[in-house]
């Protein structure tokens, strides 16, 4: 399987993903990975109809996920994965998934978030995630959409810590 890009996007599959992404990168597959939407008809029955034509879809559990990604289950697709928040990259890596760069798009602000761009709220829980994955060698850039620059995430993270 290649993995064609690892997106942190709060809203899975919406406009950008389906059709910017998916167009830009020539997948074949978009891997949705969260345990709690894959537990949910209804949630996968939306994400269903938000996928691109012609691009098939799975929306698996984490443990799922890795033990498909691992043993090659997809080995002749070009697969993109979409998750809502780091920690499940950080758990997928642990699991033995090899992740070369991750780009985070959206997370949603909520009551306990801080806005570290506009787009982008953590609590520290994500922040130290993103050190984790940094650490593990993974590249972590913020790019919005495929036209735009892609920013060093970690550096993002730094002026926020900064500023703290």
């Amino acid at each position: 399987m290649t993995i064609s890009a690892v997106r942190i996007d709060g809203r899975l599959i919406h406009g950008q993903v389906a059709n910017l992404w998916t167009t830009k990168l020539g997948v074949t597959r978009i891997m949705v990975v969260d345990d709690k939407v894959a537990a949910s008809d209804i949630e996968k029955s939306g994400l269903k109809l938000a996928r691109p034509a012609g691009i098939d879809l799975s929306v698996l559990p984490e443990k799922v996920a890795a033990d498909h990604i691992n043993r090659g289950g997809y080995d002749s697709q070009k697969v993109f994965i979409v998750v809502r928040r780091p920690q499940v990259l950080l758990d997928l890596v642990n699991d033995g998934v090899k992740l070369e760069t991750i780009n985070v798009g959206n997370m949603s602000q909520t009551d306990e978030t801080t806005q570290i761009t506009n787009s982008i709220n953590v609590v520290q829980d994500d922040v130290d995630t993103f050190k984790a994955l940094h650490e593990k060698g993974i590249k972590i850039t913020q790019q919005m959409v495929p036209g735009d620059q892609a920013n060093d995430f970690m550096e993002i993270l730094k002026k926020f810590d900064a500023k703290k």
